[in-house]
Parts: structure tokens; C-alpha cells; sequence
């Protein structure tokens, strides 16, 4: 499982620190991809298999089903540890993300996401304002 919030930056070649507490969950190789919210979503292996099943599942006659399978894919690389738990970002990536410099690495469960620090300070200041109404709104599925 991943949690935690932990602040990087994205260096001149586009190399990203993975936090050492979320490396041992992903693995030395994982998928990098396009995620919500302007974020990019990270898969270790067996994490990105269960969902690859998923998304296949999805009706190809529905063009909305189409849409998302196309994103989520065409944005999706596999990423590789280096020795100094280094990933390279590709810039298309980057550019979707709107990543600059400072960046934040947050553990959600089942994935890691990345966001620009920018990005990710005004989701969580819109977030927070509306916590407990999300809370009271989701409460049944749980």
C-alpha cells in the first residue's frame, strides 16, 4: 500500500527522485501514465495488469469507454529505477502534468501519483474546503 506526501524536483534532464518508501512497492521497472486531475498515475506491475483487465472490458462500441482507454494508454510508459532511484519523465508527460520544477509525490493506495507542487496545492486547498461534503457524499459506498 502507498501513503504519504513527500516534495522533489524534477531536475534539468527531467529525472524525478522516487521516494525510497515507495520503490520497494513498484518495483525496479513500472508504468507511468496520464492520470486525473492533471496528475500522472504510477503502476507498479501487477497493479497496471488488474486495471489493463479492467479498461478491457469496457465496451468498445462506446465511444466515451473508447476515449478513456485511448488516453490512459497513449500516455502510458514503462518506467525504470537508476541507481540513485531516478526515473526519467518523458516531456510529453511532463507538459500534460504541467510540471515545471517542484513536484509532489503522494501515495494513493494501489498508486503513486505525481503533480506539480502548483497543481497539487490547488486541488488540496479545493479539496479541504469541501472534505466534509465529500465525506458525507461518499459515505454509502463505503
Amino acid at each position: 500500500m502507498f501513503m504519504g506526501e513527500f516534495q522533489h524536483n524534477i531536475d534539468p534532464k527531467g529525472r524525478l527522485i522516487i521516494p525510497a518508501r515507495f520503490r520497494e512497492g513498484l518495483g525496479d521497472r513500472f508504468i507511468v501514465t496520464k492520470g486525473l486531475d492533471n496528475c500522472l498515475f504510477v503502476y507498479p506491475p501487477e497493479e497496471w495488469a488488474e486495471m489493463e483487465q479492467k479498461l478491457k472490458s469496457l465496451p468498445f462500441a462506446r465511444a466515451d469507454a473508447r476515449a478513456f482507454v485511448r488516453f490512459f494508454f497513449s500516455g502510458a510508459t514503462e518506467c525504470e529505477l537508476d541507481r540513485q532511484g531516478r526515473i526519467l519523465l518523458p516531456n510529453n508527460l511532463r507538459e500534460y502534468a504541467k510540471m515545471d520544477r517542484e513536484v509532489v509525490v503522494v501515495g494513493v493506495s494501489n498508486r503513486v501519483e505525481v503533480w506539480a507542487k502548483a497543481e497539487w496545492d490547488r486541488y488540496n486547498a479545493q479539496a479541504e474546503s469541501s472534505f466534509e461534503e465529500l465525506a458525507e457524499k461518499i459515505v454509502d459506498l463505503l
